[in-house]
């Protein structure tokens, strides 16, 4: 394909991406996969589906001050609701792709039936995360999580897979994470264990699984708070360091779930 042929159809992607409020949106041929492995090759997309050429990986934000009333109903409403629109985006792209006359599906977000499943077996068949680097949205931080200049980790990610030509965006070079640790010390099962030399912590996935189907038990699933805590991101100069009081999060924290009418007594006896 010509190559303002193929830049045009990128554009046409991102027009469309946009206008469903997608925030982010890159693109990674699969050859990066093998270039600058993190995971075995039975997980690369060109061992899964071999016509693949590119993948489209597009991310929406996380809202700083809905976040940080994890764990709540607030966020689990903000992380279904940003799932949903995921695969809707990604369905709607990989459509107009097969009406183009390419081959494309979308991979979703998370793709597992139940949190018992991460229980026996945590991890993904495809990970969004390594597509999300490899397609220049940002870098791998100690917390395992994505990390983007804008929303720092704050931020849900969905592919699309497809034997489309299309050019490619530069990953970046540079490491966004600071290293700071926020995330490590947010974690209520002190999962993560920095190593020496390295930006990304060694992290124990089957404790991280336990802590969510407690939650999920609880409905008030996901957990998030590392990526609730984490400093980076422009959305952290929009909303400051804090962007809901304390007494807005044992408010919101208060409704809808398991626990629901208890933690309002206990920051009033606090108070007192």
């Amino acid at each position: 394909m010509p190559k303002t042929d193929r830049a045009k159809l990128k554009d046409k992607i991102k027009r469309r991406a946009k206008a469903m409020d997608i925030n982010m949106l890159g693109v990674a041929p699969v050859e990066r996969w093998s270039q600058e492995p993190h995971q075995s090759p039975d997980f690369w997309p060109q061992n899964i589906w071999p016509w693949s050429r590119n993948v489209i990986v597009m991310g929406m934000q996380l809202f700083p001050s809905m976040i940080e009333t994890t764990p709540s109903v607030v966020y689990s409403e903000l992380y279904n609701t940003t799932n949903r629109l995921l695969d809707h985006a990604a369905y709607r792209i990989a459509n107009f792709l097969n009406e183009e006359g390419y081959r494309a599906h979308f991979f979703p977000r998370d793709c597992y039936g139940d949190i018992s499943a991460l229980v026996k077996r945590p991890e993904a068949a495809f990970s969004q995360v390594l597509a999300g680097l490899y397609a220049g949205l940002g870098t791998v931080g100690m917390n395992h999580t994505l990390l983007t200049r804008k929303y720092g980790s704050r931020i849900r990610l969905v592919s699309v897979i497809t034997d489309a030509d299309l050019p490619p965006d530069k990953m970046l070079k540079e490491d966004i994470c600071l290293g700071c640790k926020v995330c490590v010390k947010a974690c209520p099962m002190q999962v993560f264990t920095p190593v020496e030399g390295r930006i990304v912590a060694d992290m124990d996935k089957h404790k991280c699984a336990l802590c969510h189907q407690k939650l999920k038990a609880e409905f008030h699933y996901p957990c998030g708070r590392c990526i609730a805590a984490c400093p980076v991101g422009e959305d952290k100069r929009r909303y400051g360091r804090e962007a809901i009081s304390p007494q807005g999060i044992e408010h919101c924290r208060d409704f809808g779930a398991a626990d629901a009418g208890t933690h309002k007594r206990g920051l009033l006896t606090a108070i007192k």
